[in-house]
């Protein structure tokens, strides 16, 4: 935690995940600057106030697909039974789901049992931890949001591929050395009647946690495009059957109805509020922090904001757009705390 403060804010900030790549990683992309990166990232946070910040997924980066932040395509390119390069008809079948429509072809095709075959989330994470210099927070992608962008021509059948990664995931999950572990879904707000069976599969990840334990939801961050339609009203019996210690949700720019749902969640589970948009380059002011927070606190009440932070990661923002967002979280949240 921060220096200088004899015990820690009730509200505390995080980031979500990502962090714009480096100028110099896609230029020179070899161990030692990927290490280099992820050093200054956690330095970038910690440096403003960040209270639980995160490696900035850099180890992610595939200098031959620098648009993207590889939540998907690290993690099916590593799976045992997928096969990363769809052919015409594959990708066409794939076109057919209408849930998928916004991606061009599937992330892999499934043709064997799916286990972790050469996944090393423990290696990412260990990496991470030598740089850190403290407390630090390490994502891992949904089962269930990994499983829908796939074409399956093994399973034939999604419930049991859903659950197939969420065990090659969970496997890993023990072995991860930092104080929390999030798991990322941006799939199932806009689909809440699939909530039994993503429910199980992320709860199958986070029981093998042991560290803190949060879920990041958010409605799609797709180019900067919002892709999933949803309200949090229809996920809040989902919310509540998760076994995570706190919850990091998309609010910035929802409507005020989603806040007001949230007051249901079940109260075992901290909520982590989202007051950054990272989808628009405007900065927000201490001040629209700080009123995004004490509205947030009015209506769930008291004690039930454990975090606030971005919406979703920063991968898309320029550098110094993202760090003036960081700058203005801390200072927001100070702020309305009066510390």
């Amino acid at each position: 935690m921060p220096s200088g403060r004899s015990e820690s804010p009730r509200i505390l900030t995080t980031t979500v995940g990502s962090y714009p790549i480096p100028d110099w990683l896609p230029a020179h992309p070899n161990e030692q600057s990927l290490i280099d990166a992820t050093r200054v990232v956690f330095d970038v946070q910690r440096q403003v106030g960040i209270d639980l910040p995160t490696d900035g997924e850099l180890y992610r980066f595939d200098v031959n697909h620098p648009d993207t932040n590889g939540m998907i395509d690290y993690f099916v390119a590593r799976l045992g039974g997928i096969r990363t390069n769809p052919g015409r008809c594959e990708s066409a079948a794939f076109r057919a789901k209408a849930e998928m429509r916004f991606r061009s072809k599937p992330a892999g095709v499934v043709v064997g049992s799916v286990d972790e075959g050469t996944l090393n989330l423990p290696d990412d994470c260990a990496r991470a931890a030598g740089v850190a210099g403290g407390p630090f927070k390490f994502t891992v992608t949904s089962p269930f949001m990994l499983a829908r962008t796939l074409l399956d021509e093994h399973f034939r059948d999604f419930e049991r591929l859903t659950l197939a990664i969420a065990d090659a995931l969970a496997a890993q999950a023990g072995d991860l050395t930092c104080a929390c572990v999030q798991v990322d879904e941006a799939n199932i707000p806009g689909s809440p009647e699939y909530a039994p069976l993503a429910s199980e599969a992320i709860n199958r990840v986070l029981d093998r946690v042991r560290g803190e334990k949060a879920v990041h939801f958010c409605f799609g961050n797709y180019g900067g495009q919002t892709i999933q339609r949803g309200t949090w009203a229809a996920l809040v019996s989902f919310l509540s059957s998760l076994r995570a210690d706190h919850l990091v949700l998309e609010l910035a720019h929802r409507p005020s109805a989603d806040l007001d749902a949230l007051r249901d969640v079940d109260p075992r589970i901290g909520i982590g509020v989202g007051v950054v948009d990272i989808k628009v380059n405007h900065v927000e002011t201490p001040d629209e922090i700080a009123a995004a927070l004490e509205r947030a606190e009015r209506v769930l009440g008291p004690g039930r904001v454990r975090y606030a932070h971005p919406d979703c990661g920063f991968w898309m923002l320029r550098r110094s757009v993202a760090d003036r967002k960081l700058a203005a979280l801390v200072n927001g949240r100070n702020l309305y705390l009066g510390i």
